[in-house]
């Protein structure tokens, strides 16, 4: 039983435009990635280069090259941060699917599926190092601080997740706060450091890291519904895959708040003591339809969503600014 929730976004939302006006620097950053993922250690680049060419969008990396063109950046530097950022992205995935103990990753067997978990853990260390050696070598002291920071930021959002796993007491705002630092903060800094590395006003860096963190927690709004109701193919996993690891997420805080004692009791014997059997899946989707907590999540996501623009509202017309509206739009339809 899967619910898809309309969303108000064009039908057409896309972004094409936006890998089209980036294409030339993009092909330069996968040159840079695969260089970069080179070890006379064999298992290095087997495991990174397993997960780095399993047709994810780069769409942070994109985003690095879009806000340094938006802001008039001329340089090379954004090739290798947008680089350091698909690096540090990938480096999340490996450890986030031994953490999660996950089978898939993008519809293929994950890493630690095939080379064990602590390859994926290690091979994970490598490319954070690899990142930051990119990082210093650009040498902008104030993009390595932006980046440096977000690789923090984002492990102890890992590690405030871990703390509220199969925490049914969880509260939206701190479900918010967790999505903020695990997924938002990689968005924001990418978005970031190009109107740095343009050396453009103060104002512009923050609009720019807006646009990312707003984006970034859209983004995962709209990932958390997909699992409870979008379609598995376009997820590279099943459905129903947070609900049977015991992840508190943001359709089940407000299904959990919104229902009476014999569905929390359900709530809890599902995601805190795993106590899942047939129909489960379907009794949780119901509870969400019942609640309105798939349609409200999606109403979260469309207000940061409106934020995102709203940031991009400082920079005047041009097609790129065009491109990144389109990027908040598609991220905003992706259950279509």
């Amino acid at each position: 039983m899967a619910v898809i929730v309309p969303f108000e976004s064009p039908s057409n939302a896309s972004i094409d435009q936006l890998i089209e006006l980036v294409a030339a620097d993009m092909d330069r950053v996968n040159a840079t990635i695969l260089s970069r993922t080179g070890s006379e250690v064999t298992m290095i680049p087997e495991v990174a280069n397993h997960l780095i060419s399993s047709g994810g969008k780069r769409l942070r990396p994109m985003l690095t090259l879009a806000m340094a063109g938006l802001t008039g950046y001329s340089g090379d530097g954004h090739i290798k941060l947008a680089a350091s950022v698909e690096f540090m992205h990938t480096a999340t995935l490996l450890h986030d699917d031994v953490v999660d103990e996950s089978e898939l990753r993008r519809g293929k067997l994950s890493a630690r599926m095939l080379w064990g978990n602590e390859a994926s853990v290690l091979v994970g260390d490598f490319l954070l190092g690899q990142a930051f050696r990119m990082m210093v070598e650009v040498g902008s002291l104030r993009a390595l601080d932006i980046l440096s920071s977000a690789a923090a930021t984002i492990a102890e959002g890992e590690v405030m997740q871990l703390a509220a796993a199969k925490n049914t007491a969880t509260t939206e705002d701190e479900y918010l706060a967790v999505i903020r630092g695990k997924t938002a903060e990689l968005f924001a800094a990418a978005c970031e450091v190009g109107p740095v590395l343009a050396n453009r006003p103060k104002a512009e860096q923050t609009a720019c890291r807006s646009v990312g963190m707003n984006l970034g927690i859209a983004f995962q709004l709209v990932d958390d519904v997909l699992d409870y109701g979008g379609k598995a193919a376009k997820l590279g996993k099943n459905i129903g895959d947070d609900f049977r690891e015991g992840k508190i997420t943001l359709p089940v805080v407000l299904a959990f708040r919104r229902g009476n004692d014999s569905e929390r009791a359900f709530w809890t014997n599902a995601l805190e003591r795993g106590e899942i059997g047939d129909g489960d899946l379907d009794h949780a989707i119901g509870l969400m339809t019942k609640h309105r907590a798939l349609e409200d999540t999606i109403s979260r996501a469309q207000h940061y969503g409106d934020m995102a623009v709203d940031a991009l509202a400082l920079f005047p017309s041009s097609p790129m600014k065009s491109a990144l509206e389109q990027v908040v739009a598609f991220c905003l339809a992706r259950s279509h």
